[in-house]
């Protein structure tokens, strides 16, 4: 099953977290301090440069992310100018935020080699203190859940480790090239690298798969991430763990509840519509031997795991429990037994039959073919049945996800039990009680309300812990399995157990369950009634005037999502931003994961008057065309100046909406960020499979308006090239410390609490506009491109298509044009 899939997300934002995404969040020494090359400018140029030349120059390497390069510009020209001036600004402004920001990292550097001092000091003392100058076990020895000795000495080490390892990953993290490479090369740090192995193999040999990846493979390819070794195993691990998770009985369903209605007609009745619909040419001996690599795994899980389970992530996971270097979900139901126990003399007799399948399979000649796919597929099933006897339903989910996800990540076999949660995720509807959940120190807690929903009417608080849903205890319950238990069918009743701050005991709230649709529009910060500002304000300077705020102008709103009802809320928004006399927008499309293509074209048109928007390229097959969308005159906003901000997690629609608003061919939007995730595809969605089962598929590609295709990460990774997704005008990458630091304060501010809370509950801040922006650098950046774009169109005289035609070709012989 899908389980880490489903639960990426989740746990990421809620962990402040970890992409299927990526470690994009790691920034590079250039990006705080660009080596750029001062434009080279000749006296004599810059005397037969006039003012709005100069402007123009200036403004268009400051949208390539040049700050420096536009500075220099400036500064020879000896212009004194209102728009110079403010140009100058607009070059300090970036200056002074790229000065914190690399100071910030030498801080962060020389802290982690502090606390590495202090590791080998630690290490030293302790074995100073052992009289034979190893550590052994000690009178307070510890036992794992097996019952079997697990030595302090032993203890310690993994603490050493993961301590020692995640201290390497922050340096490395801020680290210049010249300084990593001491690093890893100091003979503490490379013993301990040789430790972390040893002891991920210690625990793969009591099938602890989850403990070997988070004591060592996590680290080790955070710190080295273009090590492919690394990363290939710390992946087989992340699906030992995920399979074993898969065989836990949970308080929200047993295996045999997950695994309801998974029949192998399905699977391939699926094979068939994919035959007709997939949208390049299946190789269906990839696709084969995949999926047999997944059932040798699941024969290895299953008799290394007989009597371990995976521990819990609260007990598992890296090092901080909110780790923001985590871009993995990690998988786990705590502390459950495996629900399924098999002979392992049944275990290796269908291990061995495998083996022969698969050596069978690479004899085959080339043109594997639907039929022989399937062929061992129905074998698969019978060697099962003759030896290790699973239940069909698991072998089947099992082999259908591996053989599907080699064909590409988006592709999966929706299973009945899966269909309603889906279906929440593609409307953001569902019924609840309207509270969005998070684990704070390891609790279940209230991380904010939605206005007029059950939640919200019951008096239930953003803060307030959650430590029972109808009774059951929510210490070891995952956020998926607690969201299983708040949500359910309308009209219905869910008791919570709250724990508030301040109060001895807890409460119980009942509340009735009711339809709840998730907004997917954000401002900067949200008021105590609920409402969103989407406009920023900051202090007037004015001499007397300094308490005193005033509108700047600039709007910003943020899309988590692209659903139904995106357009027609975005545009009910927008109307009232330029009613108020809106000069700039930011549109936030970060953490973005995507949604519906209509509802991305839509967004994308009102920004456009004409032109192509998108065109979804199908595979090759009779009658498959492309499909294009283009701009419509009707409807569009005004040409105020517009950035898009981006991040490795903004994917498919997010791409979608930027790639277009910012393709060459239309220059409307200015990208500041990261470079997306690189999703590329579109996918359908069809019930064929029957039974209550669908298949979500990836049926096109998708191409910008200047025809450039947006490539996938995992294909273009393959060919050893970067160039993924969409790339921003200006790279603005930021550390995990920068990233938590935006999160936190973006959690604050989009908190709704309670109007009469009590002032006793903890403290909720919401920040200034000012605090804002020095807690998030892209939007700071992205802020200075704007006001840029204001300076340039006012330092713009009539007549300044001209000068935009010279700037295109500063060799064009007109002189004179007609006004």
């Amino acid at each position: 099953m899908k389980i880490r899939t489903h639960l990426f997300w989740i746990v990421w934002l809620a962990a402040i977290v970890s992409s299927s995404a990526a470690s994009s969040t790691t920034a590079k020494p250039s990006a705080l301090d660009p080596c750029e090359s001062p434009v080279a400018v000749s006296k004599s140029a810059l005397r037969q440069a006039g003012e709005p030349d100069l402007i123009e120059r200036a403004c268009e390497l400051i949208y390539q992310g040049k700050f420096e390069s536009a500075g220099e510009l400036i500064k020879q020209s000896n212009q004194d100018t209102p728009s110079v001036s403010a140009l100058t600004k607009i070059v300090e402004e970036w200056k002074a935020i790229n000065q914190k920001r690399q100071s910030a990292r030498e801080n962060a550097y020389r802290e982690q080699l502090a606390e590495l001092e202090k590791l080998k000091a630690k290490r030293s003392d302790r074995l100073t203190a052992s009289p034979s100058g190893v550590e052994g076990k000690d009178a307070n020895d510890v036992k794992d859940v097996n019952n079997k000795s697990l030595s302090r000495a032993d203890q310690n080490d993994v603490n050493d480790i993961v301590a020692l390892l995640s201290v390497v990953a922050r340096a490395s993290e801020v680290a210049g090239q010249a300084q990593k490479e001491q690093l890893v090369s100091d003979a503490f740090v490379k013993e301990t690298f040789q430790k972390a192995i040893d002891k991920a193999a210690q625990f793969e040999v009591k099938g602890k798969w989850l403990e070997a990846y988070t004591t060592c493979y996590y680290w080790l390819q955070v710190i080295e991430p273009n090590n492919k070794a690394y990363s290939d195993y710390a992946e087989q691990l992340l699906d030992k763990a995920t399979i074993a998770a898969s065989f836990q009985d949970s308080p929200c369903e047993t295996t045999k509840q997950r695994y309801e209605g998974v029949q192998k007609d399905m699977f391939v009745r699926a094979i068939n519509a994919l035959s007709l619909n997939y949208v390049s040419l299946i190789d269906y001996g990839q696709m084969t031997t995949k999926a047999i690599e997944r059932c040798k795994l699941l024969a290895d899980v299953l008799e290394g795991t007989s009597l371990q389970t995976a521990n819990s992530l609260s007990a598992q996971k890296p090092n901080e429990p909110n780790s923001p270097i985590s871009s993995k979900p990690l998988p786990s139901e705590p502390n459950k037994v495996l629900s399924l126990s098999v002979d392992s003399k049944k275990l290796a007799a269908w291990s061995a039959a495998l083996s022969g399948l698969k050596d069978e399979i690479g004899q085959t000649p080339t043109g594997f073919t639907k039929d022989k796919f399937i062929e061992v597929f129905e074998k698969t099933l019978a060697l099962n049945a003759a030896t290790a006897d699973l239940p069909q339903a698991i072998l089947v989910a099992q082999f259908s996800e591996a053989a599907l996800a080699a064909l590409d990540p988006y592709t999966v076999m929706v299973w009945p039990k899966q269909v309603q949660d889906f279906e929440k995720m593609m409307t953001n509807e569902f019924t609840g009680i309207g509270i969005e959940i998070s684990r704070e120190k390891g609790l279940l807690t209230v991380a904010s309300l939605l206005p007029d929903t059950p939640a919200y009417k019951s008096g239930l608080d953003a803060g307030d812990v959650i430590e029972a849903v109808d009774g059951v205890d929510t210490k070891d319950m995952s956020l998926t399995c607690a969201v299983h238990k708040i949500t359910g069918p309308k009209a219905t009743r869910v008791t919570l157990t709250v724990k508030r701050d301040g109060e001895e005991k807890p409460k119980e709230i009942t509340l009735t369950r009711d339809k709840i649709t998730v907004p997917t529009l954000r401002g900067w910060q949200r008021t105590q009634e609920g409402k969103w500002l989407y406009i920023f304000d900051e202090p007037n300077s004015a001499e007397g005037d300094s308490d005193k705020s005033r509108q700047i102008g600039v709007g910003y709103v943020r899309v988590t999502s692209f659903s139904g009802e995106t357009s027609s809320d975005l545009e009910k928004v927008l109307n009232e931003l330029e009613a108020a006399g809106m000069k700039g927008l930011v549109l936030d499309l970060r953490f973005n994961s995507g949604g519906l293509l209509d509802s991305a074209v839509e967004v994308t048109d009102k920004f456009l008057k004409k032109g192509l928007i998108v065109k979804t390229q199908p595979g090759p097959g009779f009658g498959r065309l492309p499909t294009y969308a283009v701009a419509q005159e009707k409807g569009t906003h005004p040409d105020y100046p517009l950035v898009i901000l981006i991040n490795s997690a903004s994917a498919s629609a997010s791409e979608i909406v930027a790639g277009a608003l910012a393709d060459k061919v239309h220059k409307r939007a200015h990208l500041v960020g990261e470079r997306t995730h690189g999703k590329g595809s579109v996918q359908g969605i069809t019930h064929y499979p029957g039974g209550g089962a669908q298949l979500k598929y990836t049926m096109a590609y998708y191409h910008l308006p200047s025809g450039q295709r947006v490539e996938s990460q995992e294909a273009v990774k393959e060919q050893g090239r970067k160039d993924w997704g969409v790339g921003p005008n200006v790279e603005v990458l930021l550390t995990s410390e920068e990233l938590k630091k935006m999160i936190d304060v973006q959690r604050d501010n989009d908190v709704l609490v309670q109007s009469d809370r009590n002032t006793t509950s903890r403290e909720i801040k919401k920040h200034t506009f000012e605090e804002t922006l020095a807690a998030d650098p892209q939007l700071a950046i992205g802020f200075l491109v704007i006001k840029t774009k204001l300076i340039q169109a006012d330092a713009r005289p009539v007549g300044a298509e001209f000068a935009e035609a010279r700037l295109k070709n500063p060799k064009s012989k007109i002189t004179n044009p007609k006004l």
